[in-house]
């Protein structure tokens, strides 16, 4: 069975500002173009299809034409992450269409959506994320005595379901679809965290006896373990300046007959480039960058001063930047903060803060203007200090 394994698609995301959806529609028609092109019998996505749990309604639509067009062709599992609410993507999963399965509920993960090959029969179970505060009472095996609260507990009693399930299934093979941090995997810099109790990783043993475990969660593609049994498909886009050197891509998996796994990465399309840029202004302004013009950029400016029309004359040459700081390379030593009173010089409470903002002191013709301010500032306040 060939299987397209995806997840974290965080529809409804943007980057600092920047709105991803149409990229996110692109990656969208690029899935849609695989899934037919490489003859692919199921998708799963492993949670976090929205980044929150209300979505913008073009997020919502573009999932709902998406998992149309990829029914068209395959069999669709899809389970909730962190990130998304479980009701609402869930609604409506009892009367959904055969070739799309969302499984949202932790009373029926161990439920198994039902395929099969020339091979045989294939047992497609969904974890969604599971909070420990929210299921620790539902998965417990003695009424009243609710799991640890951690992942560890509440994801290692899901999946003894599912292999109690499995094992009543003579000849299946098996996959678990889950979103959950699973020891040994790295994240990066934008997924949000869910820890819970100090306790947020989940043992990779967890999942012994299952075929192919896709997992949902972080953001980089990489395997878990030895082999390529147990997977994170990472995000379709880098969400964060963090994310920018991953390779992103989506997992091709053929299960073999005997339940071993072969692994191919199918790179996803890359709408922008991101870029880190830390520069003088002059050397900006040079055409010494011209080949990131094109890119998400983060513009560190180096100037020691403060240079003149800073983001605009940035943005003239990078028309894609998202962020722009100025952060002199030598930065001079500054004095520790004073506390401002009644008795402070306005003029020295004016150059500490051209120092601070700028990054140099205030030269002799700075201080003149700055002197000259506050003496017009006076002018205009009457004998008892009021306008």
């Amino acid at each position: 069975m060939r299987i397209l394994h995806t997840g974290d698609w965080h529809l409804g995301r943007t980057l600092l500002g920047a709105d991803l959806l149409e990229h996110q529609a692109a990656f969208a028609d690029f899935l849609v173009d695989t899934v037919r092109d490489r003859a692919v019998d199921l998708v799963v996505i492993a949670g976090d299809v929205y980044d929150r749990a209300i979505p913008p309604v073009d997020a919502v639509r573009l999932l709902s034409r998406t998992l149309e067009r990829l029914a068209q062709t395959a069999t669709v599992v899809l389970t909730p992450g962190n990130h998304d609410s479980a009701a609402r993507l869930g609604f409506g999963a009892g009367v959904m269409h055969d070739r799309v399965r969302i499984v949202a509920e932790p009373a029926r993960l161990a439920d198994p959506v039902l395929l099969a090959d020339d091979h045989g029969p294939v047992a497609v179970y969904g974890i969604p994320y599971l909070h420990p505060d929210l299921t620790r009472y539902a998965l417990a095996t003695v009424p009243d005595e609710p799991l640890a609260r951690s992942h560890q507990a509440v994801v290692g009693a899901a999946v003894d379901r599912i292999r109690a399930d499995l094992g009543a299934r003579p000849g299946h093979r098996s996959v678990v679809v889950a979103h959950a941090f699973v020891s040994g995997a790295a994240p990066s810099d934008s997924e949000q965290d869910i820890r819970v109790g100090g306790v947020d990783q989940v043992s990779a043993a967890v999942f012994d006896g299952i075929d192919y475990v896709a997992l949902g969660h972080l953001h980089g593609p990489q395997r878990v373990g030895d082999g390529d049994r147990i997977r994170y498909a990472g995000s379709p886009l880098a969400f964060s300046f963090g994310e920018r050197h991953q390779r992103k891509s989506v997992t091709l998996v053929d299960l073999a007959a005997d339940g071993g796994v072969a692994v191919e990465l199918l790179p996803a399309p890359v709408p922008r480039r991101l870029v880190d840029v830390r520069a003088t202004i002059d050397a900006i302004e040079s055409g010494a960058h011209h080949a990131d013009a094109d890119a998400w950029v983060r513009v560190a400016v180096t100037d020691t001063v403060h240079p003149e029309r800073m983001y605009a004359r940035v943005r003239d040459h990078f028309p894609f930047a998202l962020a722009v700081t100025h952060e002199p390379a030598e930065r001079p030593e500054r004095a520790a903060a004073r506390a401002v009173s009644a008795t402070s010089d306005p003029v020295e409470v004016a150059a500490d803060f051209v120092t601070f903002a700028t990054g140099a002191a205030p030269d002799d013709d700075d201080l003149a203007v700055l002197t000259e301010a506050y003496e017009a500032a006076l002018h205009t306040l009457d004998a008892d200090g009021t306008r």
